[in-house]
């Protein structure tokens, strides 16, 4: 088990999936050496042999020690990793960061809200929450993209929306030729679908701005700050709050995030010079 955190760990890409025109999920095998086992909402630093490494959040956990993540080509790293095929060798450090707290859902109502790529990092909680189903009262989860060939999962998100005791609700700003689906900001369904707001714990995934309305939304229905948490993202060197790189306010996000309490946020995500 490699404990080192500062030394990447050979991993071999089995899988590459093309999720959209810019996206792509890559299941990676451990070579020799394992990790230790992520929790949901954790990242990886994934490395490019030669380019460099970037945070990406685990999208999914299997047993075994495979991980899997999903990419979007944004920068040089990132297109890199986005690119590689089957048989490439990447390296990983992790697990880092704080998780989802899904044990706090237990017992009451779990809704996810993902805004594009942000239902990768919620996609692990999801899937805790249907293999421990009988542990939660209503699952919600609400998917919004800018169209419907930016959704990411689309085969796992028919299938979720065909569970009976799974509400799925997916959206988009933009319709396209065959869409029959909803058309709308994802703050829209959150002002309307069925919510038990004390016991509701929302974990929110995407840019700061949609996540910012989608908790005014839910304050604003009666759930209480201290049970929404949301994913903030900045730029993570290190993973291991020594380089100060992902500094927001009094946090450093490898560290004492990327999933944060609401009231930990809001004052922090307010401020743009942050």
């Amino acid at each position: 088990m490699a404990t080192d955190p500062w030394l990447p760990v050979a991993h071999r890409v089995r899988r590459r999936r093309v999720e959209t025109k810019d996206s792509a999920t890559l299941v990676l095998a451990p070579v020799a050496d394992r990790l230790p086992v992520f929790r949901p909402g954790q990242f990886a630093m994934l490395y490019a042999h030669g380019i460099g490494e970037v945070p990406i959040s685990i999208s999914d956990i299997p047993a075994g020690g495979v991980l899997v993540h999903t990419i979007r080509a944004v920068g040089a790293v990132s297109r890199a990793l986005h690119s590689a095929e089957p048989g490439a060798v990447l390296g990983v450090r992790g697990p880092f960061g704080t998780a989802w707290d899904v044990d706090r859902a237990e017992g009451g109502d779990l809704l996810l809200v993902a805004g594009g790529i942000g239902l990768a990092p919620l996609r692990p909680a999801l899937r805790h929450a249907l293999e421990h189903r009988s542990s939660y009262r209503r699952v919600t989860l609400v998917v919004g993209a800018r169209t419907p060939s930016d959704l990411l999962y689309d085969d796992e998100l028919r299938h979720w929306d065909s569970l009976a005791d799974v509400d799925v609700v997916v959206t988009v700003d933009h319709a396209a030729d065959g869409w029959t689906g909803r058309v709308g900001v994802v703050t829209e369904p959150l002002a309307s679908i069925p919510l038990d707001a004390t016991r509701t714990t929302a974990m929110l995934c995407g840019p700061e701005p949609m996540m910012r309305y989608c908790a005014r939304t839910l304050l604003g229905r009666g759930v209480p700050d201290e049970g929404v948490q949301v994913s903030l993202e900045r730029n993570m060197q290190c993973g291991t709050g020594v380089c100060g790189h992902c500094q927001l306010g009094p946090l450093l996000l490898c560290r004492d995030g990327p999933v944060v309490d609401l009231p930990v946020a809001t004052p922090l995500m307010l401020v743009k010079e942050l």
